[in-house]
């Protein structure tokens, strides 16, 4: 039996895992989370509406892009999205978390700032499949009005937009320099770090009208990789030789390590306040509002623990790793202003299971 993925195409994650399905080879029919398969599949399995799902010929739900991957990488191991060398390997986890965690940012400022009445037919499409073009776009405004709600509390208002634009802007103009020179962030094979930007780039910034013309006029390499990366030729490519990180890819880890490291550092301070006053209660959402920077234009946003768990996953990582390996990644993250990531603990480990996040017990 075909495994299933409950998406849709406007969804961000929908986007990630279908680009990684596709390329896997993996045998599986996308089926769209409409209200009615909500209600019969996802919130049974998962306790709330959540996408991508993917249920497996045996009934095992997967919820979550990360354990998506990491499901199938260890069902079919070569080839992999996680490069094998040190140096690769780090910089597609840290690439990962950034495009997962980060970039949702001008993800949602885009979409709901430049495509807000396109955006309402789509998620109207989802709602009701089989309506008019007058009934889904009713039904998608009452839909939607909910993550256009979450834009200010992502840290998105009149303030912090000129800076976003800025930001991601510069980004644009860095992969495309990039994408001139690669087909992918590490080589001709696609790594777990271009699955992490796939997912904002393609379905809110490259999918959405207005914000896709604006990636194609001034960042046309990166729209090429894009439309490789959903529809990749399966199974395929290799990554450099030598563990190269491309210098390319230099200034895409700065902005990482500038923008969005002293906001986790940050949730990281918070997390740590909020477990040891709070044995065994479920872990929120998020912890409160953090602080965080972008060109130099101060906000403040929801604090998610989740994005810790994703970072964690690069913490271990660098632990594994010692001698010339360990200190090959130790230049990698100086050369891109990154010692705030080698200095960083986190105060509590988590774990994702049962499709939620916890603390798991000392």
């Amino acid at each position: 039996m075909t495994a299933i993925m409950y998406g849709a195409p406007l969804s961000l994650y929908s986007g990630k895992a279908r680009s990684y399905l596709d390329w896997k080879g993996v045998d599986y029919k996308e089926v769209l989370a409409t209200p009615d398969i909500h209600q019969s599949e996802i919130i049974p399995a998962i306790g709330r509406p959540v996408i991508p799902v993917v249920k497996l010929s045996d009934g095992t739900i997967l919820q979550d892009t990360t354990v998506i991957i990491d499901h199938f990488e260890a069902e079919t191991p070569t080839p992999s999205a996680y490069p094998s060398t040190p140096r690769q390997h780090l910089a597609s986890l840290l690439l990962e978390t950034f495009g997962d965690e980060w970039l949702v940012i001008p993800a949602m400022h885009y979409r709901w700032n430049y495509n807000e009445e396109w955006v309402y037919g789509e998620f109207g499409k989802v709602a009701l499949p089989n309506g008019t073009e007058t009934e889904q776009y009713e039904a998608g405004r009452k839909r939607g009005s909910g993550f256009k709600g979450l834009v200010p509390v992502l840290g998105i208002n009149p303030i912090t937009i000129p800076a976003v634009e800025t930001s991601y802007e510069a980004l644009l103009a860095d992969l495309n320099a990039h994408f001139a020179e690669h087909p992918f962030l590490f080589g001709s094979r696609p790594s777990v770090g271009d699955y992490g930007l796939i997912g904002p780039l393609y379905a809110h910034n490259y999918r959405d009208p207005a914000s896709g013309e604006i990636m194609r006029r001034i960042a046309p390499r990166v729209a090429e990789w894009v439309e490789r990366m959903i529809a990749p030729e399966p199974l395929s490519g290799e990554f450099l030789d030598g563990d190269t990180v491309p210098d390319t890819l230099t200034p895409v880890l700065a902005r990482m390590m500038s923008e969005h490291m002293p906001y986790l550092a940050k949730v990281a301070s918070m997390l740590g306040e909020w477990a040891p006053m709070n044995k065994g209660a479920e872990l929120p959402r998020a912890l409160g509002m953090a602080p965080f920077e972008i060109e130099g234009v101060g906000g403040e946003r929801l604090a998610f623990p989740f994005s810790l768990w994703m970072l964690q996953r690069s913490l271990d990582y660098i632990v594994t790793l010692g001698g010339s390996d360990r200190a090959a990644c130790e230049d990698l993250l100086r050369e891109c202003g990154g010692e705030a990531f080698l200095e960083l603990k986190l105060p509590v480990r988590l774990a994702f299971e049962n499709h939620k996040l916890r603390v798991e017990k000392a």
